[in-house]
């Protein structure tokens, strides 16, 4: 007779060394320019991993403020705190991370945090597991998910939420062995759960690429396609593939023979015209569309798409 074997991993540490504690959490996160100093609180600090390779929960306690930057490329994060915050995704999308208020961790790209005496958990998934769930969810194929870290669950998203938290945690951080098959099931009922409370989009994976892009021309054009909605630069794409923002230029010159930001601003006014076919007149205007894909300067915008389509973008959105 076999015996199953509990499937869970889990690590655990604390201590009241501050240098100690600002490397292990940056390794843990792989993050980088970590830096800690010390509040009115006696400085301590608790980390705790508990789950298997697709999910699994963590908690958080450090006692003094911490700063530092984020990349986060195989794993989706959601994390809430009940004591102690501060501010996430500084310099761009900057949101309060407060007592009580669940998030997602900015996806696809590096982003900044300033944290303080804090209490936090989190819940993380493998990147192609969740993106798997995604796709059979949305009936699609699977593809990067992007969320956004600035909008809040409703109520009653968020309530249901909280009920699966504490039924996983019931599972994953119990002290009594745990199956294989039902540490999955809870697994794929958290993911599930996860995707109807936070808002996301799934980038459909066919995203059309120019000819001879290949390697990491490849890999650039389809981080551009899947978040040019957000803030996203060249600089953040050449370092998405590995480059600096000189090798990014040679390689796009020389393998599709443009520019990577002459690319990238070619995909937004591609979606432009895609919300702008869609629309009906009056359900919105040009200048609201264009904003929402960061042309802030109208005339250079609509001369932009002329060239690109050979039409103003009001006549697109009144035909």
């Amino acid at each position: 007779m076999t015996i199953e074997t509990d499937p869970r991993i889990s690590f655990e540490t604390s201590g009241a060394d501050l240098e100690a504690a600002v490397q292990m959490y940056e390794d843990a996160y792989e993050g980088s320019g970590f830096s800690a100093s010390r509040t009115e609180r006696s400085f301590a600090y608790r980390f705790r991993v508990v789950g298997d390779d697709t999910m699994s929960f963590r908690s958080t306690r450090f006692d003094a403020r911490m700063q530092g930057e984020l990349d986060v490329r195989d794993e989706y994060v959601v994390m809430w705190s009940t004591e102690g915050g501060g501010r996430v995704d500084i310099g761009r999308q900057e949101v309060d991370f407060v007592p009580g208020r669940p998030m997602m961790f900015p996806t696809g790209r590096p982003f900044r945090f300033d944290l303080q005496d804090i209490r936090q958990s989190l819940v993380q998934f493998e990147r192609t597991y969740l993106e798997g769930v995604a796709a059979e969810v949305h009936g699609a194929q699977a593809g990067p998910l992007v969320f956004d870290h600035t909008s809040a669950p409703r109520p009653e998203d968020l309530r249901r939420w909280n009920q699966q938290v504490q039924d996983a945690a019931a599972t994953v951080l119990g002290a009594t062995q745990v199956s294989a098959l039902a540490l999955a099931e809870t697994s794929r009922r958290t993911a599930r759960s996860l995707l109807r409370t936070f808002p996301h989009k799934l980038v459909a994976p066919d995203v059309p690429l120019p000819q001879g892009a290949t390697g990491r021309v490849r890999a650039a054009v389809e981080y551009m396609h899947a978040f040019a909605h957000t803030p996203v630069t060249t600089t953040d794409v050449a370092e998405q593939v590995g480059l600096s923002v000189r090798g990014l230029q040679q390689a796009f010159q020389r393998q599709v023979g443009t520019a990577p930001n002459a690319m990238l601003r070619g995909i937004r006014l591609d979606r432009v015209r895609d919300e702008l076919r869609r629309a009906a007149p009056g359900d919105l205007t040009v200048a609201s569309v264009a904003m929402r894909w960061g042309f802030a300067h109208l005339g250079r915008f609509s001369a932009a798409y002329a060239a690109r389509f050979g039409e103003y973008p009001r006549d697109t959105l009144q035909a």
